[in-house]
């Protein structure tokens, strides 16, 4: 049994250090709501932490106010920090008053109070990296979510080891296994009722969808999408990679809010890489590429392919983009 724990203990290392997401003396933030998950992610690095020379680990915690239940949830990941000496930060944050004033789900609502509340605690606790339990399973859940939607390269990447100082330890392991490590390590973690309900996308895709394609289609539905999102992570790399040589050799001048590109080197460019070349240049100018859909990349490369007198695009109110004298121009207005 203890060998078992070993086991995905050993596997949490393995992820560790293959995506090299903890570093000697890093300050962690471990995001915990009570679940099996984010138990076992909190208890994994408690045990792991000498191995890891990680300098301390800290929890944050987000009650919802939207079940009963959420109080216990609260008082068992205090309790448990308590007994192993964690400092614990709790938020309480009434959500459906602000799905109301800000007219979004309750999921929409949840996830950005969670985050602003984790990136808050991470500027005020001067933490290195946040530690996030997505597991094995949500990440197959994500890619096929991304897939129904109808998701370019970039969403059928699934969810990544790490982002920025966002990282996720337990992305390798199953549910299955995360569930068997609570049990054995006595963990008694609570249980958010709300993941059975179905009115939820996500939920719907794991309690219904996912269970309806083992059975009619494919037992290893999980880990086939979980080979998908790996090769096509590795292939997006790749052409990031490309971007960023491509772009070295077309740019003319970069302002903070322009950026002048050569007009014939564009053309002669691969379309993906153009895509992306437009993409990479919204991201430098806005730091995100929010509202910049397909249909005005298409548009975009489309203007500077006819090249007929001086003419201009406004994929938004903020964003122009325009062709002149063999240049093309992107600017922030």
């Amino acid at each position: 049994m203890g060998n078992r724990k070993f086991n995905l203990e050993n596997k949490i290392l393995n992820t560790i250090k293959e995506f090299g997401l903890i570093q000697k003396d890093d300050k962690v933030l471990v995001a915990v709501s009570g679940g099996p998950d984010s138990m076992c992610l909190l208890n994994s690095l408690i045990n792991l932490k000498d191995k890891l020379k990680i300098k301390e680990i800290k929890v944050a915690h987000v009650n919802h106010m939207l079940r009963k239940e959420a109080d216990a949830e609260t008082k068992y990941v205090e309790e448990f920090c308590k007994n192993k000496g964690i400092p614990v930060f709790t938020k309480y944050v009434n959500i459906k008053e602000r799905t109301v004033k800000n007219k979004i789900s309750e999921e929409l609502a949840g996830r950005e109070e969670r985050y602003n509340f984790f990136d808050e605690m991470a500027k005020k606790e001067k933490i290195t990296k946040i530690a996030i339990a997505h597991n094995y399973n949500d990440n197959a859940e994500t890619v096929l979510m991304h897939m129904l939607r109808g998701s370019g390269i970039a969403g059928l990447c699934g969810i990544e080891p790490s982002r920025g100082i966002y990282i996720r330890p337990i992305i390798k392991c199953t549910r299955d296994e995360i569930e068997e490590y609570c049990t054995q390590n006595d963990l008694k973690p609570k249980y958010d009722k709300s993941n059975k309900d179905n009115k939820y996308y996500r939920n719907k895709i794991r309690n219904k969808l996912i269970p309806y394609i083992k059975e009619e289609f494919n037992p290893n539905i999980i880990e086939n999408l979980n080979r998908l999102s790996e090769v096509i992570s590795k292939t997006n790399k790749y052409i990031k990679k490309q971007t960023d040589l491509e772009y070295k050799e077309i740019v003319i001048k970069e302002e903070s809010t322009k950026v002048t590109i050569n007009l014939k080197k564009f053309n002669d460019l691969d379309s993906i890489i153009k895509s992306e070349i437009i993409l990479f240049i919204t991201n430098k100018l806005f730091g995100n590429t929010k509202g910049i859909e397909k249909i005005y990349i298409d548009d975009i490369i489309k203007l500077c392919k006819n090249n007929v007198g001086n003419k201009y695009l406004t994929p938004n109110k903020n964003f122009k983009v325009s062709i002149k004298s063999g240049k093309v121009i992107f600017e922030k207005i």
